[in-house]
């Protein structure tokens, strides 16, 4: 099992790329390593790598190799993103997208041409430095595209499908011979959003694996409360839901972010959130890795910042690892060698149409007919799966997936998901 973090710079954030102070990352880094953890996602900012559709800084690029090299000396291997994006309410985007520019990243040829550029170009310069293991396309592109965005940029699922084989196919097949990985993430509204232009078929079934980010900022915490099991699963339910559109019935999931924010999880429960949702998300089969959001907290003089964001780190602005720090650090350690979890043969079916994807994202949804059986199942103490209609048609594919149970259930929409962390931005 892998545990990591997401780095995040103790000075400067993300904007420290602009000027990276590197004894200060070397310290953030040997940090981590000395909490027991093995891996660090980090995050180039797509503008300063990339700040011409035609020109990439290779400056940038030999930062970003010098991060990697720093972690890989505290013995931490490194996940590198591409596609800064979106960050904690702030986008990334580079001019050559927006204002007399305007266009879209993911239905404009050309800028899907440069951003396919862009991921070879990190690629060809990460692959051969000891510890690094692979890239994520970017972070939450796909809010991007999501009605609540005030920017939103014009793409369907076809447009989405072509995206992403432009920035994972040109590459993939190298990695795979260096062990290693190549995917993309997006928030739950893949999951959760009807009408959503990423489907999860297509986050459950190309690239490498798949990737969870589990934010119960969503309306579950709102819901029902920070520690109730519906909360503290949620990361859980996630995995498995993930599972229900994959064909690969081993295909592995990467809990790739997960945090206790402070707006919905009270501070003083927040080691107790960790503990428990992490050990929840642990009994769950073919799971890659476990990555905490964030390492550092986020210097209160920035301005700007949904208020929960600068709290989210396992240490503190002054460097002391906080009792959410120690917390994850017991946990991974306790953890450690855990045996593999083993398979669930109980499922809650989700209908789905011809094509694998569900009928009503909504009711997958917190407080949808869905998510509460699932949840119900649990509490009851079951280790309840989530399969597909089509898969729960199919004997043989029932039975690749040790599933010897199926439930249904009526379709009602969750009424509580939010696909906006800051409850002051008003969704479009």
């Amino acid at each position: 099992m892998r545990f990591g973090v997401n780095y995040t710079p103790s000075k400067g954030w993300f904007h420290s790329w602009l000027e990276p102070d590197w004894d200060c990352v070397a310290h953030d880094l040997a940090q981590i390593a000395d909490l027991g953890l093995d891996h660090v996602r980090v995050f180039p900012l797509w503008p300063i790598l990339q700040p011409n559709r035609t020109w990439i800084n290779q400056r940038g690029l030999a930062d970003l190799r010098h991060m990697v090299q720093l972690a890989g000396e505290q013995g931490l291997d490194v996940y590198s993103d591409v596609l800064q994006g979106h960050m904690s309410s702030f986008d990334f985007v580079p001019s050559w997208l927006v204002s007399w520019h305007e266009t879209s990243m993911f239905s404009d040829a050309d800028a899907v041409q440069a951003q396919a550029d862009l991921v070879k170009a990190v690629y060809d310069c990460l692959k051969d430095v000891p510890h690094f293991k692979g890239l994520t396309i970017g972070n939450e592109c796909n809010q991007f595209a999501d009605p609540s965005h005030p920017r939103r940029m014009k793409a369907d699922a076809s447009d989405v499908e072509g995206w992403l084989r432009a920035l994972l196919d040109p590459v993939r097949q190298e990695a795979a011979n260096r062990g290693q990985i190549m995917l993309h993430s997006e928030n739950d509204a893949v999951w959760y959003e009807d009408g959503h232009a990423f489907l999860p078929r297509q986050a459950s079934n190309t690239g490498d694996l798949t990737a969870i980010h589990s934010w119960v900022f969503n309306g579950t915490a709102q819901a029902y409360g920070s520690l109730s099991q519906e909360t503290t699963r949620h990361a859980e339910y996630l995995v498995e839901l993930s599972k229900a559109f994959a064909d690969d019935p081993r295909r592995q999931v990467w809990l790739q972010e997960i945090g206790a924010p402070e707006n919905v999880i009270d501070p003083a429960d927040t080691s107790r959130f960790c503990t428990e949702s992490l050990e929840h998300a642990l009994d769950c089969a073919d799971l890659y890795g476990l990555t905490w959001w964030c390492s550092h907290d986020v210097d209160r003089s920035m301005g700007d910042f949904p208020p929960f964001e600068h709290d989210l780190g396992l240490f503190d602005q002054e460097g002391q690892v906080k009792h959410i720090g120690k917390a994850f650090s017991d946990l991974v350690r306790e953890h450690r060698s855990d045996p593999v979890a083993p398979a669930r043969s109980t499922a809650v079916v989700v209908q789905c149409d011809h094509e694998g994807n569900p009928t009503m994202r909504a009711a997958c949804a917190p407080t949808g007919s869905v998510f509460e059986a699932w949840m119900e199942l649990s509490k009851a103490g079951e280790r309840p799966a989530l399969v597909s209609s089509i898969v729960a048609a199919d004997p043989q594919a029932l039975a690749a997936r040790g599933i010897s149970r199926c439930i249904e259930v009526g379709l009602r929409p969750g009424t509580v998901y939010n696909t906006v962390s800051d409850p002051s931005i008003e969704q479009g």
